[in-house]
């Protein structure tokens, strides 16, 4: 006895029909009419269900997503802000320009070494747009599969928890003032391969704890268990911190943003920067 011919359906396009099914985006009913339009038509299983309006480009987008192990989030589905884009809508403009700029930094930063796996992400002023650069570049470097952490060191005005939806009553001020160690890192459920350390309460004496020794062990320990790590910092034209955040990473990124950003805090911030020896890997403008 002959087996079937699947004209080409194969385990993979199978399983985009599970995937769609357990999803609750495709009647089981409706996957067999695909199945059969697909074996009388020739064509693969994400045309055939277009062609017959069962699914869109949207549904096989995500399906293969979920078969690539590159995960993105459906509106309502996480805590997750829908203020990241890179985690729920990976193939708009705006993440093509971010997985260009992760690119960019694999190939003129980061490494294996331990001393070129941090960046911090800098600018001298408030709504430059670094927490947003920093929490989607977080995204799209988990979804390329390395283990990436990022750490929310503004200990002034910390966004990243209201980000991810995560809790915020120890973090990063909890162990540089000895209250915990790298327990307090939190995985983001719904993102494989990121981990994000929140700031932690808001301590009274933020440089002071930033300048301590332990920062520089701590992000030697966490570059033995991560392969990448970003961190967020305040605007550097009010405080020290950002500078001595950079001078820590050995790098830093610096963040402009279209009609917002100022040329002369950004040049004076950016000497400031080489003055203390903190390499800037580069400079992006966020036109978002």
């Amino acid at each position: 006895m002959n087996a079937p011919n699947n004209h080409g359906f194969n385990a993979a396009e199978r399983s985009i029909g599970a995937i769609l099914v357990d999803a609750g985006r495709l009647k089981a009913g409706d996957a067999e009419s695909i199945i059969k339009a697909q074996r009388e038509q020739g064509l693969r299983f994400g045309d055939a269900a277009v062609k017959l309006g069962l699914l869109t480009e949207g549904d096989i987008q995500f399906a293969l997503s979920r078969q690539f192990d590159y995960p993105y989030l459906q509106p309502g589905e996480s805590k997750v802000s829908e203020k990241l884009v890179a985690a729920y809508d990976p193939f708009s403009p705006e993440v093509e320009s971010l997985r260009a700029l992760r690119s960019q930094l694999m190939l003129r930063w980061f490494d294996t070494a331990a001393e070129r796996k941090a960046l911090a992400i800098v600018s001298p002023e408030h709504r430059d747009g670094r927490s947003w650069i920093a929490a989607n570049l977080a995204v799209v470097f988990s979804q390329l599969g390395e283990r990436t952490l990022l750490i929310d060191a503004d200990l002034r005005l910390p966004t990243q928890h209201q980000l991810f939806g995560l809790d915020n009553q120890s973090g990063l001020s909890s162990v540089l003032a000895g209250r915990g160690g790298p327990e307090l890192v939190q995985r983001v459920p719904a993102l494989l391969n990121l981990s994000v350390l929140t700031s932690g309460p808001t301590p009274p004496n933020p440089q002071e704890l930033i300048a301590r020794p332990l920062l520089g062990q701590l992000l030697q320990q966490f570059a033995g268990a991560f392969d990448v790590i970003l961190i967020d910092t305040p605007a550097g034209a009010e405080s020290a911190d950002g500078q001595t955040l950079a001078v820590r990473s050995s790098g830093a990124l610096m963040v402009s943003r279209r009609n917002v950003s100022r040329i002369a805090p950004l040049q004076a911030y950016a000497r400031r920067l080489a003055h203390a020896s903190a390499v800037v890997v580069g400079t992006v403008l966020n036109e978002y």
